[in-house]
Order: structure tokens, then C-alpha cells, then sequence
């Protein structure tokens, strides 16, 4: 039975098979041990989903009315539950008939190029810089926004009801320049944290931030629901004008909150910081079920509360429908703030990844390998040269990211601060 010469060591049906490997859809300068867990996971998922964007749910439950702004935030928890389940499988691909073995997508472009290829990579990748661009720039603003609030507060808790001055966080906008920078140069530190392995401490801080102010936020709803003695809204939602008027609300609405929601672009890279066994896919579906039901509770909590509380009044953000106390709505804006800390760094991952790919190490780890010795003395000093860049772009990302950070702070500094939905109000 055994195989030829007599030796059963050597008999095909003996011979052990070779075990899949799993490889890295990109190369890995240096082995990552990955010890993430289902609780690390969830904090970086709610960290990147509930950000200051909750305390404007009540605007959109009030344009939706009771029915359509309560069915709309459990739709699109629906929907982001199924999307990130479906998105979590790719992961880890089986089967490639010229890579075989198992390969790593750690991130959401590594798997359009692998399943889509590298022309829909390029075109995703466009629109996904831009997205990228922006959501620093709304981040910034947004820090500005809550910090100029935590001074206008104080300012009015001290002068407003002796000089009859009236709340408002508009005034003030000379110091939101320097809020940017104070933010922009916070964001260049966190953003020399090495890679996403190490950044589970951050996202932790985050979501601990955005419990305290949503808890705010839902609590002090509440209160005023009981103080009011009665609960305000209708089915409907806030009466309009025009028709018009009502489907331009109600398409806000929607897109409001089905914004609020995904966090497709960090998937993968979650994902990938995840332990095993048991499967990294099954260990993310657990994380992100898990915290899509706290987070459709705060989102719940907040924007029916505030319905409730102001009905037809309902502002954008809910901490300014509350004068007091401005102790807690101030310690609330403060958490926005350290919260946004934590979701810049954790959104921005993916433009850091893009970024820094552009100078990341060639596979060739010495300018003699990469340079073929048979070619022309032309073309081996061009491709001496071309390495050398290569080198010093990846020796600078320090400096790359620190670049990037200001580009975002600068944009956000040309743009005006407001609040577009009491402007439309």
C-alpha cells in the first residue's frame, strides 16, 4: 500500500497536505499581533457612529413627526446591522485562483481592489478622499462649534440674567480660529500613534465621552418633559407652509439620520485588529450588533425626549434648548469635545492609511534589489532616485500627518460657523 521503493513516508495518500495560509492583501513591515476582543471592537464602533450628530436627532424626530422619526432610526439601525455583517465577511478571501491560500482585506479600498479591481479602486478612492477631506473639516468645525458654546454659557450664567443678555453661541466667532488651532495641534500629537493596533485606549476614552453627553442630553429631555407636564409633538411633525417646505425637511430628516449611522471606511480596519479564534468576521458581527443596540438607544432616548420636550420648537442641537444648568451643559460640550478627540483619530485612519501608502517602504528592502543591474545606467540612477524618494516620504509620515491635520484645520477656518438649521427655522 505504501508508496514507491517501500518507504509509506513517501505514498501519496501519506503525504501531509499544506495548511491555507493567510496573507495580507498588502505587505507588512513588521508582524502585528493582534489581541483585539469583542469590547475593543464595540468601542471603536461607537466611537466612530455616536458622535455630536445625536444631539441633533430631536430636529429630524421633529420633522418626521412621532411615527416616521422613531421607524426611521430603527430602519437604518436594520440596514447598518446587514450592511456591516455583509461587509465583515470580507475580511478574510478564500480561493483566489492566482494567490490561493487566505487573504487579509484590511481595509475597506484593499477590498474593493480585490473584488471589484483596481480601475473601481481608483475611481472609489477618489470619492473617498474627498469624503475623507471633509468629515476632518466637519469634525473641526464641530469642536469649535462646542467649545464656543462651553464660553457663551459661562459668559451668560455670569452676565446674562443681570444684563438681560440673551443666549446665544453666535457671538463670539473672533475666537474660533483659535479653537481650530488648539484642536489642530491636539490632532497632530494623537496623530503619531504608530497604527490602529494601539489606538483601542483612545476609542475607549471616546465612547465613555459619548455616553456622558448623550445621557445628558437624554436626561435633561426627560426632565423637561416631566416639568412641561405634558408631551409635545404630533404624528406629523412641524406643520409647514408650503409642500415643498415639508419634503425638503423630511428629505433632511432621512439623510440626517441615515448619516448618522454607517462606518463602512473603519470596518476592515476594526476588523483587522481583532484576535482569533474565533473568526474575525464573527467576532465583528457580535461588536457591531452589539453596539448598534446602544447605539439606537441613545439615538432613541435623545431625539424622542427632545421631541418631546420642545415639540415644535426643537432646536438643531439639543444642549441650547437648556439655560441651566450651565455647569452640566458645559461639562456636556467639554465631552463632545474630548469625544471629537478620539472620532477624528478613528475616522481619519483610513485618510492616514492613503496617506502614508503613498510613501510606504518598497517590497525591495535595499536600493540594490530594487534596481535590476542589467539595465541601463539611466534607468538605474532613475530608479535609485525614485527609491530614494520613496524612503524619505516613508521616514517622513510624522511630518506627512502633521500636513494633513493643518490642511483640514485651515479649510475648516475659511468656512463660517453656524447653526443652518435655526437659520432655515
Amino acid at each position: 500500500m505504501g508508496g514507491r521503493g517501500g518507504d509509506p513516508q513517501t505514498g501519496p495518500l501519506l503525504e501531509k497536505l499544506p495548511e491555507p495560509s493567510c496573507s495580507s492583501s498588502e505587505p507588512e513591515e513588521h508582524p502585528v499581533k493582534r489581541t483585539g476582543t469583542v469590547w475593543t471592537a464595540s468601542a471603536h464602533i461607537i466611537t466612530a457612529v455616536v458622535g455630536s450628530g445625536v444631539l441633533s436627532l430631536a430636529w429630524s424626530v421633529a420633522q418626521l413627526g412621532w411615527v416616521g422619526g422613531a421607524a426611521a432610526i430603527v430602519f437604518f439601525a436594520g440596514v447598518t446591522v446587514v450592511q456591516s455583517s455583509l461587509l465583515a465577511e470580507c475580511y478574510v478571501s478564500r480561493g483566489h485562483p492566482e494567490r490561493g491560500g487566505l487573504i487579509r482585506n484590511k481595509s475597506y479600498m484593499n477590498a474593493v481592489r480585490f473584488y471589484l479591481g483596481e480601475r473601481r479602486q481608483m475611481l472609489s478612492g477618489f470619492f473617498l478622499s474627498i469624503s475623507l477631506f471633509g468629515s476632518g473639516v466637519v469634525y473641526t468645525l464641530t469642536t469649535a462649534t462646542s467649545m464656543r458654546a462651553i464660553h457663551e454659557a459661562n459668559r451668560y450664567g455670569r452676565e446674562g440674567q443681570q444684563q438681560g443678555a440673551p443666549f446665544s453661541t453666535a457671538t463670539a466667532g473672533g475666537s474660533d480660529v483659535y479653537y481650530m488651532l488648539l484642536f489642530g495641534l491636539a490632532q497632530a500629537v494623537l496623530s503619531q500613534i504608530p497604527d490602529f493596533h494601539n489606538m483601542a485606549w483612545l476609542s475607549v476614552f471616546a465612547a465613555v465621552m459619548s455616553f456622558f453627553y448623550s445621557f445628558v442630553g437624554f436626561g435633561l429631555g426627560a426632565a423637561k418633559v416631566i416639568e412641561n407636564g405634558v408631551i409635545k409633538g404630533g404624528i406629523g411633525g412641524i406643520p409647514l407652509a408650503s409642500p415643498m417646505q415639508k419634503v425638503w425637511r423630511v428629505a433632511q430628516s432621512l439623510g440626517d439620520i441615515a448619516f448618522a449611522y454607517p462606518y463602512t471606511l473603519v470596518l476592515l480596519e476594526i476588523e483587522d485588529t481583532l484576535r482569533s479564534p474565533p473568526a474575525e468576521s464573527i467576532t465583528m458581527k457580535a461588536a457591531s450588533r452589539a453596539s448598534i443596540a446602544i447605539t439606537t438607544f441613545f439615538y432613541l432616548g435623545c431625539g424622542c425626549f427632545g421631541y418631546a420636550a420642545f415639540g415644535d420648537g426643537t432646536p438643531g442641537n439639543l444642549l441650547t434648548g437648556f439655560g441651566e444648568p450651565y455647569w452640566l451643559i458645559d461639562l456636556a460640550n467639554l465631552c463632545v469635545v474630548l469625544h471629537l478627540l478620539g472620532g477624528y483619530q478613528l475616522d481619519g485612519w483610513a485618510a492616514r492609511r492613503r496617506f502614508d501608502g503613498a510613501g510606504a517602504r518598497p517590497r525591495h528592502q535595499s536600493a540594490g534589489a530594487a534596481i535590476d543591474p542589467t539595465s541601463p545606467p539611466a534607468i538605474q540612477s532613475y530608479r535609485c532616485v525614485c527609491y530614494s524618494i520613496l524612503c524619505w516620504k516613508n521616514q517622513e509620515h510624522t511630518s506627512a500627518r502633521a500636513v494633513m491635520v493643518a490642511s483640514r484645520a485651515t479649510a475648516a477656518g475659511r468656512i463660517p460657523i453656524r447653526d443652518s438649521r435655526r437659520s432655515r427655522e
